[in-house]
């Protein structure tokens, strides 16, 4: 046992990974060491799952093959919409709703792979990435009460989903702007849902219980969420009377209030991910005419900045912070935000546990005893 506990495993290395690396006192994030930046302008999802899966980009012809199997992998068996349609009537939260899903897909895989075949475990990471999608898009159109949108083969991965949930095809600024965004959220070191699913994986356990585990890991409100909460805070401000200094100000004076999409658990500069979207946001809202969402963040940050002091306390804004305005713009309800981060995660999620199961280790933490060491036991019928 070691002499002290670091709680919540903090700073405590567990795991050797070559897929993505944080500097968080620079502000710096690299998939296999490609600045995120270079990889947002330059690269497609698509070629960043290559990056994460196989280890380096791909040649073009590479590419359309990994292309192919993807969009060949996108539609999901009827039985799934079956599900989704019962879990609208319930009125069952997305992440909910995917996390049901992601485990369903195993029924209809078409491979038994032994406990432990890693290259059987990416087959089945890369269905479960080519389907998410799908079964996101139908299930908010189900919801609505419309009927889901099948896959368009002619469109790659994030145009075809924005395509899938509005039944439009995206024009190009839009369908880039998306692309960019799911690859910002592609991986991100070892955060609470990789290890989950890293955990899971080291059982043995196939690539639907571990991508699953994500999901559930996901969906609590200390990891996922803050994209919803800052895009609920801005349209509550919007309702208002109040500027977004005043409401903010009122908010910090009035009660415990955290402002979401600030701070980092690594970051203690302003996230570089949220650098690109914040460019994207400016581009969205000269597009749209509309500059609201970019004029109400960006006279936030520089409050917090200027006259709140958070940056001296290592308080920056985060990929959130941007990410729910861009979502915005491209017409994507709030409660849909948290499952489009799993959409994108899926792809690290893939990558870390073939990673991890090439050299597997049960993972077996301890846990420090605190209770009784001596308690009496007293008979049924004493007690």
């Amino acid at each position: 046992m070691p002499d002290e506990m670091q709680k919540g495993l903090e700073g405590v290395p567990v795991a050797e990974s070559a897929l993505s690396s944080i500097d968080g006192a620079a502000g710096r994030l690299v998939y296999r060491g490609y600045d995120i930046a270079e990889l947002a302008r330059e690269a497609s999802y698509e070629e960043v799952l290559y990056l994460l899966w196989y280890g380096e980009l791909p040649t073009r012809e590479e590419l359309a093959a990994f292309e192919t199997r993807l969009t060949e992998e996108r539609a999901v068996n009827p039985g799934v919409y079956d599900a989704l349609r019962e879990l609208a009537d319930a009125g069952e939260r997305p992440m909910a709703a995917l996390r049901t899903a992601v485990s369903m897909l195993s029924a209809n895989d078409p491979a038994e792979p032994a406990p432990g075949d890693t290259e059987a475990l990416l087959e089945q990471g890369r269905r479960i990435t080519a389907k998410v999608p799908t079964v996101l898009a139908a299930y908010d159109r189900i919801r609505r009460g419309e009927e889901p949108v099948e896959p368009d083969p002619e469109l790659g991965y994030a145009a075809n989903f924005l395509y899938m949930l509005t039944g439009e095809t995206p024009d190009g600024v839009s369908a880039e702007t998306f692309d960019q965004a799911l690859i910002l959220h592609a991986d991100h070191g070892l955060n609470a849902s990789t290890f989950t699913a890293i955990v899971i994986a080291s059982t043995l356990a196939d690539a639907y219980s571990a991508v699953t585990g994500g999901v559930a890991a996901l969906s609590g409100a200390l990891h996922g969420g803050a994209n919803q909460d800052v895009m609920e805070v801005l349209l509550e401000i919007r309702e208002s009377e109040k500027g977004p200094i005043e409401f903010v100000d009122d908010a910090l004076e009035a009660e415990d209030w955290r402002v979401p999409g600030w701070g980092h658990r690594v970051y203690d500069v302003k996230d570089p991910r949220a650098e690109i979207l914040e460019a994207r946001l400016g581009e969205l809202a000269a597009a749209s005419g509309d500059d609201t969402w970019e004029r109400y963040t960006s006279e936030i940050e520089e409050y917090l900045v200027t006259e709140q002091g958070l940056l001296e306390h290592n308080i920056a804004p985060n990929v959130d912070f941007y990410s729910g305005s861009v979502y915005h713009h491209l017409g994507i309800p709030v409660d849909m935000y948290t499952p489009i981060f799993a959409m994108s995660r899926t792809g690290g999620w893939v990558g870390h546990i073939v990673e991890y199961v090439a050299d597997n280790r049960l993972i077996r933490p301890r846990a420090e005893y605190v209770g009784d060491e001596s308690a009496e036991f007293v008979p049924l019928g004493e007690r």
